[in-house]
C-alpha cells in the first residue's frame, strides 16, 4: 500500500514538471503588453548623468549668479563667474562637454533641480536637511556658518545676536535661501527688510538703510574686501555650522559617486583653493 501511494506521488510530480513550460519554449509576450521587471531591467537599464551628459556633450548647470565668490552672472553681458563657476567647467570637461548655465533663484534652485531642468545646481549652496530630502548634495567643498556684516563703525555695536535683535536696530537679508531662514528665526524685536536684490544688498548697508546683515563668512570676508566701509564680524567663529556642497538629483547614485570623487580631488589637489584665493585677493 505504501509503495503504491509513492508510485502515485511520483507519477504526479512528473506529469506537472512535463506541463511547465521551459524557458527556451516560454511564449514570448502578447504585442503592446508590459514587460516583467526582470526583462524591463536586463533590456533598459536606468539612465544615469554619467553617461546622459556625454552623450548630450552638455552639462547644466543651476545657479542663481548673485552670490560672490561663488556664482556672479554679470548683468551687463550675462556671463558667469565665480569659484563654483569655475569648479562647474572644470566637471563639464572632465565630462566632455561644456557647461550651459540655468538662470535660478535661491526660492526654486532645489525644485528647478528635483524637476530636472538641470543636472547640478552650484553656487554657495548650503547642505540643509531639508534639501536633502528633495536632493543629493556632493561632498563638501568648504565649512562656513552665519555671520554679521556690518559698517566698520559699528562692529563691536552687533557682534552678539542679543546685541543684533534689540529694537531700532535695522537687519536685513535676501528672499528665499538659508539667510533668510536664519533670520526669521532669531530677529524677534530688531526690524527685518527682505531685499530682493543680493548684488545690491550691501550698499543698503554703506548708505544707512540697514545696520546688520547675517550671511555665511565666506562672503562676508569677500563683501568686506571689495567694500572697505564694511567688515566681517568674526567670521572664524561664525554663529552656526554648515557646509557648502553642490546638489546633484536625487537617486542618480553613478552620477554622485562620480561627483564626489571629483570634489574629493578638487578639494586635496590645491585645485579648489587656488580658484578661491584668486577671488580673495
Amino acid at each position: 500500500m505504501k509503495r503504491a501511494a509513492t508510485l502515485s506521488a511520483l507519477a504526479c510530480l512528473l506529469t506537472a514538471t512535463a506541463a511547465a513550460p521551459s524557458p527556451a519554449n516560454t511564449p514570448a509576450p502578447a504585442p503592446g503588453s508590459a514587460p516583467t521587471p526582470a526583462a524591463q531591467h536586463s533590456r533598459h537599464p536606468v539612465a544615469t548623468l554619467l553617461d546622459t551628459v556625454p552623450r548630450r556633450g552638455v552639462l547644466r548647470v543651476c545657479t542663481t549668479g548673485d552670490y560672490r565668490p561663488f556664482t556672479h552672472r554679470d548683468p551687463k553681458t550675462g556671463a558667469y563667474s565665480g569659484i563654483d563657476i569655475q569648479m562647474a567647467r572644470d566637471l563639464a570637461k572632465s565630462l566632455d562637454a561644456k557647461p550651459r548655465y540655468v538662470a535660478t533663484t535661491w526660492a526654486n534652485l532645489v525644485g528647478d533641480l528635483a524637476s530636472g531642468r538641470c543636472d547640478i545646481a552650484v553656487g554657495g549652496v548650503s547642505i540643509t536637511l531639508p534639501r536633502a530630502r528633495a536632493v543629493y548634495f556632493s561632498e563638501p567643498t568648504r565649512t562656513d556658518g552665519k555671520t554679521p556684516i556690518v559698517r566698520c563703525a559699528d562692529k563691536d555695536r552687533y557682534r552678539t545676536l542679543d546685541q543684533i535683535d534689540r529694537r531700532g536696530t535695522k537687519v536685513i537679508v535676501n528672499p528665499g535661501g538659508t539667510n533668510e531662514q536664519f533670520a526669521r528665526a532669531h530677529i524677534k524685536r530688531a526690524t527685518l527688510t527682505v531685499h530682493p536684490d543680493n548684488t545690491t544688498i550691501f550698499d543698503e548697508i554703506i548708505a544707512g538703510r540697514a545696520d546688520v546683515m547675517m550671511t555665511d563668512a565666506g562672503e562676508t570676508r569677500y563683501q568686506a574686501k571689495i567694500h572697505p566701509e564694511l567688515c566681517s564680524v568674526h567670521p572664524d567663529k561664525p554663529f552656526t555650522f554648515s557646509e557648502k556642497a553642490y546638489a546633484l538629483p536625487r537617486g542618480d547614485e553613478e552620477f554622485k559617486a562620480y561627483v564626489d570623487q571629483w570634489v574629493h580631488l578638487a578639494t586635496h589637489d590645491g585645485t579648489y583653493r587656488k580658484y578661491e584665493e584668486a577671488w580673495m585677493k
